[in-house]
């Protein structure tokens, strides 16, 4: 298999991984069949492709929130490991969409299980909240989760976010990361 992507693609690299934002071409394949995906993406999918959270229905709205170029880099970015022979894909990292009036953008993230607890998601989350405050109109980036989803909320807590209190639907709860002064 060949792991050159068909098209360009904008990326953003971190220490183990190449994040790979969405484009309408690549949740196109992904909905369509792992091997579409692959060739699309340039990387090797496993059989367990997607990860927990991010179903079809996940991918048509992804879909959608592309359609408007504008939201291109505040959608999803695909996580590819570099500590593989061939990239591989491990996960998803993103944005709900781009940033409101108040300058706040809301992060969420699934990593495969064999993947878990290898810190893939602090770091994914790391490095788009960098690009996220590379953005002169970000000022905030929130996370939402279960309370009992402990691996994701030490994800948030490792990248400096505090807990804020009920999130926007019964049950979940909120956290939240300010820009610092210095970025």
């Amino acid at each position: 298999m060949s792991h050159k992507p068909r098209h360009p693609l904008r990326v953003v690299e971190s220490r183990r991984m190449t994040l790979v934002a969405a484009t309408p071409e690549l949740v196109q394949a992904d909905l369509a069949s792992r091997a579409d995906f692959a060739a699309e993406i340039g990387a090797d999918v496993p059989d367990e492709w997607p990860p927990d959270l991010f179903d079809s229905l996940a991918m048509r709205v992804a879909l959608q929130q592309l359609q408007d170029p504008a939201e291109h880099g505040w959608s999803l970015w695909y996580l590819l490991s570099k500590d593989h022979e061939a990239p591989k894909v491990i996960g998803v990292c993103g944005f709900k969409g781009k940033p409101d009036r108040a300058g706040s953008v809301e992060i969420g993230y699934s990593v495969l299980r064999q993947f878990r607890i290898q810190g893939y998601a602090t770091e994914a989350v790391a490095r788009l909240v960098t690009w996220a405050f590379s953005h002169q109109n970000v000022v905030e980036v929130t996370a939402e989760t279960l309370p009992h989803l402990r691996q994701s909320i030490r994800v948030m807590e490792k990248n400096g976010f505090t807990f804020r209190g009920p999130g926007s639907e019964y049950g979940v709860v909120r956290y939240a990361l300010q820009r610092s002064g210095g970025r």
